[in-house]
């Protein structure tokens, strides 16, 4: 239990790393971005699977594969029902400069709720991990979701000080939505911890919703400013990275 509290602590910390980082260094290029998100995407594609969806299928047993399909799905779909409420961060930067410069406290709550939604099933799915009793694969998860907070906490300051918000506010988000993450890893820790029978589903949830991030998300935010080729190594080097972390752990 304490290594799961010193984990929740350190994944909701990266966030907040990175929008230190973010705020110092203040304005970001597009292809300083695009190439540190992708490489978050490849080290939370490896997590994802090596991490989650293939000991879904070890898991499982038999119905191991149709399980595993199944959660993969309905953490999709569950992702995709929230992003029709609350749009990601990406979304709501691309409004008009003039229109951020009247953001008032409304927008700023919605800045926050969206990140913070989105980092939920990030935290589950590092608890989940805890909740398998592997602690080699639950660390790699958590610190795949660590590596990817901390460049993900980077870009978001740029939008959120360009939307009018202030520095010390704009820090005060970061921290909420890195509290949020502590609060998901301990919701996958103690529901995998109250029956392993739903351990399979819920690793292979926590999978998909990644997955559905990387997809829908990342890599076209990504490729979207002309830096694809740079993106696709950078992806391809973040997952070979936690493909040599699995193997080593292993």
């Amino acid at each position: 239990m304490e290594l799961v509290w010193i984990t929740a602590l350190g994944v909701g910390s990266a966030t907040i790393v990175g929008s230190i980082i973010g705020l110092m260094i203040k304005e970001i290029t597009h292809k300083f971005s695009d190439i540190v998100l992708s490489f978050a995407a490849g080290i939370m594609l490896a997590a994802s699977i090596l991490g989650l969806i293939l000991p879904s299928v070890d898991y499982g047993g038999r119905l191991g594969v149709l399980v595993t399909v199944a959660g993969i799905f309905v953490g999709a779909v569950c992702l995709n029902l929230i992003d029709k409420f609350v749009p990601h961060l990406h979304k709501l930067a691309g409004v008009d400069s003039e229109e951020h410069n009247n953001a008032d406290i409304n927008k700023v709550l919605l800045f926050v709720t969206a990140v913070a939604i989105h980092n939920l099933p990030e935290g589950i799915a590092a608890g989940v991990g805890f909740g398998s009793g592997d602690m080699s694969r639950a660390l790699m998860i958590a610190g795949g979701i660590a590596l990817q907070n901390i460049p993900e906490g980077m870009v978001i300051i740029a939008p959120m000080l360009a939307a009018g918000i202030s520095a010390k506010r704009t820090f005060i988000c970061a921290v909420l939505t890195g509290l949020i993450e502590i609060v998901g890893t301990f919701i996958g820790y103690f529901a995998v911890s109250v029956s392993e029978a739903i351990l399979p589903f819920a690793l292979a949830f926590a999978g998909g919703t990644m997955l559905y991030v990387i997809s829908d998300e990342m890599i076209p935010e990504t490729h979207a400013h002309g830096s694809e080729r740079g993106a696709t190594y950078a992806l391809l080097i973040g997952f070979c990275i936690m493909l040599i972390t699995n193997f080593v752990l292993g």
